[in-house]
């Protein structure tokens, strides 16, 4: 199929759930953050469950083809599993400067990152169980975790970020067998912190990814829009990516109206593109969606592009998310109908 439409990873979360006030009007957690669910400790599991069912559910009827679990058991991309191992000390945290400038608490490195037991393939197992199409679940990949934690045990900033990729690649390989099709790095650190990213990135991704089948992708941001306003001109690290072993780079187009002649240099990647603009709640129209899909089609051939959103899409209301993702899908089906 051309133009296959997937979510990046989350989903908005509903307001029975999570305080959606509250988990806008702050930094995206690094640590746990247990205040932010409305439900009792006792039926949380329960609630997210029934919660992540009507994303899969609101996913089929939008019509995507590449379905996700919404992320909906997660306070953020990252902390469920950051703060799932070893070697991390939550209970008495550190602070680290998050890519908006600002202090956020942050996880404490305090002897060798080890991954102690499986974090998502709960997660996975359940979405694999709750429909028949394509599946696709996301990670923390291993360089932005290490740029989200204060380390008091490694004494390098490379061998923090090595550390991170050996639990990486252990969660990576369980994804898989327990069904995933795809399984995805959320890496948006690569672009905000682009020397460290120059130096060991793509060397810290590969180790996660050694030894791995299956299809894997690596996704890139400018930060949420619901927080990072500003959008740069272009990515600081993205041609490096051509070197990376993954198969799919998830990068945004939409509210940056990225030159996608950038695209060029990742030649026989699959591009996942984010063609949602999600710092504005109106509903675009398949129209404008599609020909945000065309100014990358000189660049990437039709067969290798994915249609997304922006990243980001748990801070939005879920009718404007829902809708946002039916215009997509349209568009995407209007563009089938040009190419055959």
């Amino acid at each position: 199929m051309l133009f296959p439409t997937s979510l990046v990873g989350s989903y908005p979360q509903p307001d029975w759930l999570i305080d959606r006030a509250r988990l806008g009007d702050r930094l995206p957690p690094r640590v746990r953050a247990k205040e932010l669910w409305r439900v009792e400790s006792a039926y949380l599991e329960q609630a997210q469950r029934d919660a992540t069912l009507l994303a899969i559910r609101a996913q089929e009827q939008a019509g995507l083809d590449i379905l996700t679990d919404g992320e909906i058991c997660r306070e953020s991309y990252s902390n469920r599993f950051a703060t799932a191992l070893d070697g991390v000390d939550i209970d008495n945290p550190g602070t680290g400067i998050d890519r908006s400038g600002h202090p956020n608490t942050v996880p404490r490195i305090t002897g060798p990152i080890r991954r102690r037991h499986p974090v998502e393939v709960e997660d996975l197992r359940f979405l694999r169980a709750s429909t028949s199409r394509i599946v696709k679940i996301t990670v923390p990949g291993p360089f932005t975790m290490s740029q989200q934690a204060q380390d008091d045990y490694y004494g390098s900033p490379e061998a923090l970020a090595l550390g991170y990729a050996e639990a990486v690649n252990e969660e990576i390989k369980d994804l898989f067998a327990a069904g995933a099709d795809i399984v995805q790095l959320d890496e948006p650190y690569l672009q905000a912190r682009p020397e460290p990213a120059h130096q060991y990135g793509v060397k810290v991704v590969n180790r996660a990814l050694e030894g791995v089948t299956g299809t894997t992708a690596v996704h890139l941001c400018f930060g949420y829009a619901a927080i990072v306003h500003d959008r740069p001109p272009g990515y600081s690290f993205l041609p490096e990516l051509a070197e990376c072993s993954c198969d799919q780079i998830s990068i945004e187009t939409a509210q940056s109206g990225l030159d996608c002649s950038v695209l060029s240099a990742l030649d026989g990647k699959t591009i996942i593109l984010g063609v949602l603009d999600l710092n504005d709640t109106t509903v675009e129209t398949p129209e404008t969606v599609a020909a945000r899909v065309r100014r990358a089609l000189p660049y990437v051939p039709p067969e290798r592009l994915v249609l997304a959103p922006d990243c980001g899409m748990k801070y939005l209301p879920r009718d404007a998310a829902f809708g946002k993702l039916t215009a997509m899908t349209a568009a995407a089906a209007q563009l089938r109908a040009e190419m055959t």
